[in-house]
Protein backbone atom coordinates (compact mmCIF):
# COMPACT_ATOMS: atom_id res chain seq x y z
CA UNK A 1 0.00 0.00 0.00
CA UNK A 2 2.82 2.43 0.73
CA UNK A 3 4.05 1.89 -2.45
CA UNK A 4 1.43 2.32 -4.20
CA UNK A 5 0.45 5.88 -2.60
CA UNK A 6 4.80 6.84 -3.04
CA UNK A 7 4.45 6.01 -6.94
CA UNK A 8 1.86 9.26 -7.91
CA UNK A 9 4.22 11.17 -5.85
CA UNK A 10 7.37 10.37 -7.58
CA UNK A 11 5.20 10.48 -11.13
CA UNK A 12 4.39 14.50 -9.97
CA UNK A 13 7.99 15.17 -8.83
CA UNK A 14 9.82 14.45 -12.14
CA UNK A 15 6.86 16.37 -14.29
CA UNK A 16 7.39 19.54 -11.50
CA UNK A 17 11.56 19.04 -12.13
CA UNK A 18 11.06 18.48 -15.83
CA UNK A 19 8.84 22.02 -16.34
CA UNK A 20 11.36 23.71 -13.50
CA UNK A 21 13.78 22.44 -16.23
CA UNK A 22 11.85 24.23 -18.82
CA UNK A 23 11.08 27.14 -17.16
CA UNK A 24 14.44 27.88 -16.06
CA UNK A 25 16.09 27.60 -19.75
CA UNK A 26 16.80 30.43 -21.43
CA UNK A 27 14.93 30.85 -24.72
CA UNK A 28 18.10 30.63 -27.33
CA UNK A 29 17.52 33.24 -30.93
CA UNK A 30 19.31 32.76 -33.81
CA UNK A 31 21.94 35.24 -34.32
CA UNK A 32 22.76 36.41 -37.72
CA UNK A 33 25.95 37.63 -38.93
CA UNK A 34 25.97 41.67 -39.06
CA UNK A 35 28.55 41.80 -41.39
CA UNK A 36 27.59 39.28 -43.78
CA UNK A 37 26.39 42.04 -45.91
CA UNK A 38 28.98 44.82 -45.58
CA UNK A 39 29.63 44.56 -49.35
CA UNK A 40 26.33 45.13 -50.52
CA UNK A 41 25.40 47.89 -47.93
CA UNK A 42 28.60 49.84 -49.32
CA UNK A 43 27.41 49.47 -52.59
CA UNK A 44 23.92 50.78 -51.94
CA UNK A 45 25.07 53.31 -49.79
CA UNK A 46 27.91 54.84 -52.31
CA UNK A 47 24.94 54.43 -54.94
CA UNK A 48 22.74 56.34 -53.55
CA UNK A 49 24.54 58.48 -51.56
CA UNK A 50 23.35 57.69 -47.84
CA UNK A 51 25.25 56.83 -44.55
CA UNK A 52 26.29 53.16 -44.48
CA UNK A 53 25.78 53.50 -40.74
CA UNK A 54 22.34 54.61 -41.00
CA UNK A 55 21.41 51.37 -43.42
CA UNK A 56 23.12 49.06 -40.83
CA UNK A 57 21.18 50.35 -38.01
CA UNK A 58 18.32 50.14 -40.11
CA UNK A 59 18.91 46.92 -40.91
CA UNK A 60 20.11 46.15 -37.26
CA UNK A 61 16.58 47.47 -35.76
CA UNK A 62 14.49 45.76 -38.50
CA UNK A 63 15.11 42.15 -38.84
CA UNK A 64 18.14 41.91 -36.78
CA UNK A 65 20.16 40.82 -39.81
CA UNK A 66 17.68 37.91 -40.53
CA UNK A 67 17.01 38.15 -44.66
CA UNK A 68 13.72 35.93 -44.41
CA UNK A 69 11.96 38.30 -42.10
CA UNK A 70 8.40 39.30 -42.35
CA UNK A 71 6.44 41.05 -40.20
CA UNK A 72 2.57 40.59 -39.55
CA UNK A 73 1.61 43.35 -42.07
CA UNK A 74 3.97 41.46 -44.62
CA UNK A 75 7.05 43.71 -44.47
CA UNK A 76 10.23 41.64 -45.54
CA UNK A 77 13.60 41.07 -45.69
CA UNK A 78 16.70 43.11 -43.73
CA UNK A 79 15.08 45.87 -44.16
CA UNK A 80 11.36 45.36 -43.81
CA UNK A 81 10.26 46.76 -47.31
CA UNK A 82 6.25 46.48 -48.02
CA UNK A 83 5.80 45.69 -51.98
CA UNK A 84 3.12 48.12 -52.09
CA UNK A 85 4.35 50.88 -50.00
CA UNK A 86 8.36 51.95 -49.58
CA UNK A 87 8.97 49.19 -52.61
CA UNK A 88 7.34 51.09 -55.19
CA UNK A 89 8.57 54.27 -53.74
CA UNK A 90 12.16 53.12 -54.04
CA UNK A 91 11.26 51.66 -57.50
CA UNK A 92 9.85 55.48 -58.46
CA UNK A 93 13.28 57.21 -57.34
CA UNK A 94 15.24 54.31 -59.23
CA UNK A 95 12.83 55.56 -62.10
CA UNK A 96 11.27 52.18 -62.38
CA UNK A 97 7.99 51.94 -62.73
CA UNK A 98 5.40 49.60 -60.66
CA UNK A 99 6.25 48.00 -57.60
CA UNK A 100 8.68 44.97 -56.86
CA UNK A 101 7.21 41.53 -55.82
CA UNK A 102 7.57 39.64 -52.61
CA UNK A 103 9.88 37.68 -53.84
CA UNK A 104 12.27 40.26 -55.23
CA UNK A 105 12.57 41.73 -51.62
CA UNK A 106 13.55 37.90 -49.99
CA UNK A 107 16.63 38.72 -52.32
CA UNK A 108 18.93 40.03 -49.59
CA UNK A 109 20.64 41.82 -52.00
CA UNK A 110 17.37 43.68 -53.69
CA UNK A 111 16.63 44.50 -50.81
CA UNK A 112 19.46 46.56 -49.31
CA UNK A 113 19.15 48.06 -52.62
CA UNK A 114 15.63 49.04 -52.43
CA UNK A 115 16.10 49.77 -48.54
CA UNK A 116 18.84 52.43 -49.40
CA UNK A 117 17.07 53.99 -52.70
CA UNK A 118 14.26 54.69 -50.56
CA UNK A 119 16.01 56.25 -47.96
CA UNK A 120 18.02 58.30 -50.16
CA UNK A 121 14.65 59.17 -51.48
CA UNK A 122 13.48 60.01 -48.26
CA UNK A 123 16.57 62.22 -47.75
CA UNK A 124 17.66 63.78 -50.91
CA UNK A 125 13.43 64.68 -52.17
CA UNK A 126 11.41 64.18 -49.12
CA UNK A 127 13.56 65.62 -46.35
CA UNK A 128 16.19 67.73 -48.22
CA UNK A 129 14.80 70.79 -47.57
CA UNK A 130 16.32 70.21 -43.76
CA UNK A 131 19.33 72.21 -43.09
CA UNK A 132 21.16 70.33 -40.34
CA UNK A 133 22.87 67.28 -41.65
CA UNK A 134 21.99 65.68 -37.95
CA UNK A 135 18.04 66.80 -37.64
CA UNK A 136 17.81 65.39 -41.42
CA UNK A 137 18.95 61.81 -40.19
CA UNK A 138 16.91 62.17 -37.16
CA UNK A 139 13.67 62.77 -39.77
CA UNK A 140 14.85 60.73 -42.13
CA UNK A 141 14.33 57.66 -39.12
CA UNK A 142 10.67 59.38 -38.16
CA UNK A 143 9.87 59.03 -41.87
CA UNK A 144 11.15 55.12 -41.99
CA UNK A 145 9.02 53.74 -39.46
CA UNK A 146 5.74 56.33 -40.24
CA UNK A 147 6.23 58.38 -43.18
CA UNK A 148 7.52 62.11 -44.17
CA UNK A 149 3.76 63.42 -44.50
CA UNK A 150 3.30 62.45 -40.74
CA UNK A 151 6.36 63.74 -39.62
CA UNK A 152 5.40 67.18 -40.90
CA UNK A 153 2.02 67.35 -39.92
CA UNK A 154 3.49 66.72 -36.16
CA UNK A 155 5.16 70.55 -37.22
CA UNK A 156 1.96 72.37 -39.08
CA UNK A 157 -0.48 71.30 -41.51
CA UNK A 158 1.23 73.58 -44.36
CA UNK A 159 4.02 72.00 -46.00
CA UNK A 160 6.16 75.02 -46.07
CA UNK A 161 5.37 76.43 -42.32
CA UNK A 162 6.78 73.30 -41.25
CA UNK A 163 9.86 73.60 -43.18
CA UNK A 164 10.18 76.71 -41.73
CA UNK A 165 9.28 75.72 -37.90
CA UNK A 166 12.09 72.32 -38.56
CA UNK A 167 14.89 74.29 -39.49
CA UNK A 168 14.57 76.74 -36.93
CA UNK A 169 15.06 74.26 -33.83
CA UNK A 170 18.15 72.37 -33.60
CA UNK A 171 18.34 68.44 -33.64
CA UNK A 172 17.83 67.94 -30.05
CA UNK A 173 14.52 70.39 -30.00
CA UNK A 174 13.53 68.67 -33.31
CA UNK A 175 14.37 65.59 -31.22
CA UNK A 176 12.08 66.49 -28.33
CA UNK A 177 9.26 67.43 -30.33
CA UNK A 178 8.67 64.52 -32.26
CA UNK A 179 9.19 62.41 -28.81
CA UNK A 180 6.41 64.73 -27.80
CA UNK A 181 3.88 65.41 -30.32
CA UNK A 182 4.23 63.08 -33.00
CA UNK A 183 0.70 61.08 -33.59
CA UNK A 184 2.35 57.89 -33.57
CA UNK A 185 4.14 56.23 -30.59
CA UNK A 186 6.45 53.88 -32.44
CA UNK A 187 7.99 56.76 -34.28
CA UNK A 188 9.83 58.32 -31.55
CA UNK A 189 10.82 54.83 -30.07
CA UNK A 190 11.95 54.00 -33.80
CA UNK A 191 14.05 57.12 -34.38
CA UNK A 192 15.58 56.29 -30.54
CA UNK A 193 16.67 52.56 -31.26
CA UNK A 194 18.14 53.44 -34.67
CA UNK A 195 20.00 56.21 -32.93
CA UNK A 196 21.38 53.92 -30.10
CA UNK A 197 22.92 51.31 -32.91
CA UNK A 198 24.45 53.93 -34.85
CA UNK A 199 26.42 55.38 -32.03
CA UNK A 200 27.33 51.81 -31.51
CA UNK A 201 28.75 51.69 -35.11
Amino acid sequence: MNSLLKQPSRISLLIMLMILAGCSGKTHYKKYDTHAYDDEIEDAADNYKVDRKLIKAIIQVESSYNPDAVSPSNAIGLMQLKASTSGCDAYRYKGKRGCPSDRQLHDPETNIDLGAAYLSGLQHQQLNWINDPLTRRYATEVAYANGAGALLRTFSANRQTAIQMINQLTPEAFNWHVRQYHPAPQAPRYMAKVEKVYAGL
